[in-house]
């Protein structure tokens, strides 16, 4: 089997026996490959917890091969077959788009929550293209769509594994087979959350409800969502079903950003020692830097970690006017951070449409332009499967010492945004970028204050999530100041998110008609 190439800890070896014996008591055994049919009533809970560099993804990521190579359903929040009775199912799911995206990367085909909380309607006729592509029917005969865009759809599939991605090879919008959204009714089977350390309470009960058998993967350093009082909810499990993971050092040797967020765990580490290690670090790796100003370049695609929000507004002013950007209006390339939708309950339909495009509370998002319609935006959703979309905005760039952000421009109603250059490290969980900038300043301060929070220093779960965020270079910033950019902001790179497909099959302006 997969797991016997893969060399364990002995806390990963003993977390991977214990889910796998989680599972055959649900009826889904691993170890042999077998499935049985699912039984009602039988629940349970686990949480994998541990350090960053613990082996929590490796884990994962060995547990989804196992099961896929049982024959379960994989679930992608894209496109879910027909119900049967005899269907077995698992999706993987993380809180947020970037965090589902970093998974994606590594070969697990995550979704966010809010995908499987909520699922597409097809088109019947599109659904039969689908159904034949997940392997549940024969190739069908559409109308309008030739033998050489099923040709397409297939060779794109068979790679990509995305059935949106496979209808845009073909030459269809999504607007043309996704007819609308409803909240899930049929209860799924065994769910793997990534970044639990994330979810609330409300979101948990809300997974219990779909999934029987529900594994969380977690991270006891993070920041506790806002509204638990520093708890998370894997605290409250039994011990035996909480596993926790220690630091898998041959798996993170010579990392020296983990080795800095691992000496956070000293309960008699001072600030100063701790910039000291990071001065040390920086002096013989060159994975991390000094910074003595922050990199305007680098924050139109990897936001500065800040713990303030002055300083976030602070440091956005200073981004948009380095770039030169007018008062009035937004820039191309401008990054944006989704705050939420604002609709009345009678939308709820056009909300679920927007939230299932990616623009869920905290999604990252670069402005490619203004849209076809007075108040709509061009958008670009990172970490999103399907990146491109249009759709009503309204944008808010908050000012120093004023209680009313500037609009430069908005719609009725529809998804709105704040500026996202410089966001709270709070914000920044679950996400990722090759280069993080952390701005030290706001750390010392949190150290000042002395505040703790479930019984670690605050500034030691802050300095720990933002260095964390950084897959590649930390740059630990030490100065309130701002270098000038090398040149204009540009959008080209990020047609290498979007899916190898032709663009002009599915231009992003063309995606405004069904959203309003």
């Amino acid at each position: 089997m997969l797991e016997k190439n893969i060399s364990y800890s002995d806390d990963q070896a003993q977390a991977y026996d214990t889910i796998s014996e989680i599972l055959r008591s649900a009826g889904v055994d691993i170890s042999n490959g077998m499935l049985e049919p699912h039984r009602e009533g039988k629940t349970s809970i686990a949480a994998v917890i541990g350090k960053a560099g613990s082996g929590k993804t490796l884990l994962l990521a060995q547990l989804y091969h196992a099961l896929k190579d049982t024959g379960m359903n994989i679930v992608s929040g894209d496109y879910e077959p027909k119900a049967r009775k005899d269907r077995r199912t698992l999706a993987i799911l993380a809180p947020t788009n970037k965090a589902a995206s970093v998974l994606r990367n590594r070969g697990v085909p995550a979704t966010t929550i809010h995908r499987i909380l909520y699922t597409p309607m097809y088109d019947p006729e599109y659904e039969k293209i689908a159904e034949w592509l997940a392997g549940n029917g024969s190739r069908p005969e559409v109308e309008g769509v030739t033998d050489i865009s099923l040709d397409r759809a297939h060779n794109f599939y068979a790679s990509n594994a995305s059935i949106p991605g496979a209808l845009a090879a073909a030459g269809l919008r999504g607007s043309d087979f996704i007819t609308g959204w409803k909240r899930r009714e049929d209860p799924l089977d065994i769910g793997f959350v990534d970044e639990s350390s994330m979810l609330d309470e409300k979101q948990l009960e809300d997974l219990k409800e779909i999934f029987p058998t529900l594994i969380l993967f977690g991270d006891p350093a993070q920041l506790a969502p806002v509204n638990q009082s520093g708890a998370m909810v894997f605290d409250a499990l039994p011990e035996k079903r909480r596993l926790v993971l220690s630091r898998v050092h041959r798996q993170t040797q010579d990392n020296p950003i983990l080795d800095l967020a691992h000496a956070l765990g000293d309960s008699t580490l001072q600030f100063s020692d701790f910039e000291n290690m990071v001065e040390e670090a920086a002096r013989r790796d060159e994975r991390v830097v000094i910074g003595q100003r922050v990199d305007s370049d680098l924050m139109a695609r990897s936001p500065v970690l800040v713990w303030r929000n002055v300083t976030r507004i602070k440091l956005i002013q200073a981004f948009r006017g380095a770039f030169d950007a007018p008062f009035e209006e937004l820039l191309a390339g401008e990054p944006l951070i989704c705050d939420g939708i604002e609709l009345p309950i009678k939308h709820r339909k056009k909300r679920l449409d927007l939230e299932a495009r990616g623009l869920i509370k905290g999604a990252q998002v670069v402005y490619l332009g203004l849209g076809r319609k007075p108040g709509f935006s061009r958008l670009h959703v990172i970490g999103a499967e399907q990146p491109q979309i249009s759709a009503a905005s309204i944008v808010k760039i908050e000012k120093p010492g004023e209680e009313e952000p500037f609009i430069p421009f908005a719609a009725r109603m529809g998804a709105t945004f704040l500026h996202g250059a410089a966001v709270t490290i709070h914000k920044a969980q679950g996400s990722q970028w090759d280069t993080v900038q952390v701005f030290a300043p706001d750390i010392y301060v949190a150290a000042k204050m002395n505040r703790t929070e479930a019984g670690t220093q605050l500034w030691k779960r802050l300095a720990y999530v933002a260095i964390t965020r950084a897959e590649n270079r930390l740059i630990w910033v030490v100065r309130n100041r701002l270098a000038r950019p090398s040149g204009p902001l540009v959008v080209d790179d990020l047609t290498a998110e979007i899916p190898n497909f032709d663009l002009t099959m599915e231009p992003v302006e063309d995606q405004t008609d069904g959203i309003f």
